[in-house]
């Protein structure tokens, strides 16, 4: 199953691309797999990009907080999440019952 495309980026240019292929839903040895690519491209001055990523793959990378640096965080839109107003602020108080 493909996961993703890895890209590799050199300034904006698009040195090599290839199919991220795993043979069951993606796991930390493929996080593994990529932090270690992305940190031999960034020893080159290059990056590592990972587009069109399955939704597991991303939720997995945001989860080990490499999905902004691979370039593979979602989208949002500008959209507040969860119904959320925007530029409305929480406050939280301590003694605030659960409700």
């Amino acid at each position: 199953m493909i996961a993703a495309t890895v890209v590799l980026v050199c300034g904006d240019v698009d040195v090599a691309s290839w199919p991220l292929v795993c043979c069951c839903a993606p796991d930390l040895g493929t996080v593994e797999q990529l932090a270690r690519l992305q940190l031999a491209a960034r020893r080159l001055g290059c990056a590592v990009r990972v587009r069109d990523a399955r939704p597991e793959l991303c939720d997995l990378l945001d989860l080990c907080g490499l999905g902004e640096v691979l370039g593979a965080g979602r989208q949002v839109g500008g959209q507040p999440e969860g119904g959320e107003q925007p530029g409305v602020e929480e406050v939280v108080v301590p003694d605030d019952p659960v409700v």
